[in-house]
């Protein structure tokens, strides 16, 4: 197919002036930040942030920019090779372009939105500025060929295509092939979400789901948080079930002093409140613990919540201690897409160096007999089984507590050799791929002697 623009730049209509354009300047904005320049996604969302086509926009508009990115880092390997197989020449290099072009794939390959929707609202996307607009006819004929051959294209057998390399790599290496590619097909699949809930809540005031065998309940809905039944009342509270499985492991009693070393945005902390320990939510950051007291307080639940670092914290020993530490994340992409491709293979072993002072200091804190659970979401073993293996060997009086397949719902698949909890993100499966899987998590439960 050939490249060369034709045309010339004509005065376009406003982006207000065409319904659903400002939703697709601001996705492929937001994209060129987030797979262009690594920053986070969750960052490009907060208030003020993002292009300033998507902070004039409404909670609607905003959850369409936010679907339609997500789609595009979930799929972009197999997106950038449909549209190099309908670009001969390559890419043009015209800034913005690849990102728009991108957004009108996504559209097509992998979201219920009119092919002609998609195809329209890229082509007037490029003719917004001076340095596309040439290339209308071009965005015009690669996404309609791409419509025509949808089913070739989505249909690829690499169970990879949407993993970078050193990744898949990795997990062939930890998990092996099979287990490996049953990972990355379970992160093409978006999950609904995961909400725990308050002890003793009723079933019927709760949005449409059901429960896990891990005690947390599976939504089938798609509406905003904000307006699913029980969330007023302070019933519930989103977190991946894997994520809530740490918190249990602690079995916190009634008056407990109990510490959440990092602690936002706060479901942890929520688990332990609920339990009636008295919690001290520890993060370093105030922004993030604001969020933490908001939701706290919608729970009606309370903390002692604490600015302050992990490695440097003083306080009287506690009797537990939950210590979720920072970490490449990479077992959260079946829900954050980005983390794929913005993390780097250093980064692993630098979060790890942190980890390992944190679970230090940690032991530190803990009274004698008082029980520590570490945690990451990270799929990588530097960042689990290996850093507590060699937190061991330093510290001869902390023990493994091990866990046992009824503190896990039965899943025994989610349990090492050794006792701790290692959930995949193709564990628990069901008919439907969205409501199979888990976040992927370590966790492993020490006392100290």
């Amino acid at each position: 197919m050939a490249r060369r623009p034709t045309g010339h730049p004509q005065r376009q209509p406003t982006p207000e002036m065409v319904p659903g354009l400002a939703v697709r300047l601001a996705a492929a904005s937001i994209l060129a930040e987030v797979a262009g320049k690594g920053q986070g996604l969750d960052d490009r969302f907060a208030p003020g942030a993002g292009p300033l086509t998507l902070q004039g926009l409404d909670p609607r508009d905003r959850a369409l920019v936010r679907s339609i990115v997500l789609a595009a880092l979930r799929h972009q390997g197999t997106l950038r090779l449909a549209l190099a197989a309908m670009l001969e020449r390559g890419l043009p290099k015209a800034e913005g372009l690849e990102w728009t072009l991108l957004v009108g794939a996504a559209q097509i390959l992998f979201m219920d939105v009119p092919d002609h929707a998609a195809v329209d609202l890229a082509v007037r996307a490029v003719r917004q500025h001076a340095h596309t607009a040439a290339f209308a006819g071009l965005v015009n004929a690669v996404l309609r060929n791409i419509a025509r051959q949808r089913d070739t294209l989505i249909n690829s057998t690499d169970p990879f295509a949407d993993t970078p390399q050193w990744l898949a790599a990795r997990w062939r290496k930890s998990y092996g092939d099979v287990t490996a590619a049953a990972i990355a097909r379970a992160h093409a699949q978006e999950p609904t979400l995961d909400l725990s809930l308050k002890p003793d809540v009723d079933q019927k005031g709760l949005p449409d789901g059901h429960l896990l065998p891990t005690g947390s309940w599976r939504l089938t809905s798609y509406a905003p948080v904000e307006e699913l039944a029980g969330f007023a009342d302070g019933l519930w509270w989103v977190q991946d079930a894997a994520a809530a499985i740490p918190a249990r492991l602690l079995n916190v009693k009634p008056g407990e002093r109990v510490a959440d070393l990092c602690a936002a945005p706060g479901g942890k902390s929520a688990q332990l409140a609920s339990a009636g320990a008295n919690v001290v939510a520890l993060d370093r950051s105030a922004q993030r613990l604001k969020r933490l007291s908001e939701n706290l307080h919608r729970l009606g639940l309370s903390a002692d919540i604490r600015v302050g670092d992990a490695v440097a914290f003083q306080a009287e020993p506690f009797d537990a201690i939950l210590l979720d530490a920072p970490c490449s994340a990479t077992g959260t992409i079946r829900r954050h897409p980005d983390v794929a491709w913005t993390k780097k293979p250093s980064d692993i072993a630098t979060l790890a160096a942190v980890q390992a002072k944190m679970l230090d200091h940690a032991a530190s804190l803990l009274k004698n007999g008082g029980r520590l659970v570490y945690c990451t979401c990270s799929l990588e073993p530097e960042e689990g089984e290996m850093q507590i293996e060699a937190f061991l060997r330093r510290h001869p009086q902390m023990k493994r507590l091990p866990v046992h397949a009824d503190e896990v719902g039965q899943l025994s698949e989610c349990l090492n050799a050794q006792g701790d909890v290692r959930t995949l993100p193709c564990h628990l499966r069901a008919d439907d791929p969205r409501q199979s899987g888990l976040d992927g998590f370590f966790a492993a439960r020490l006392v100290k002697a």
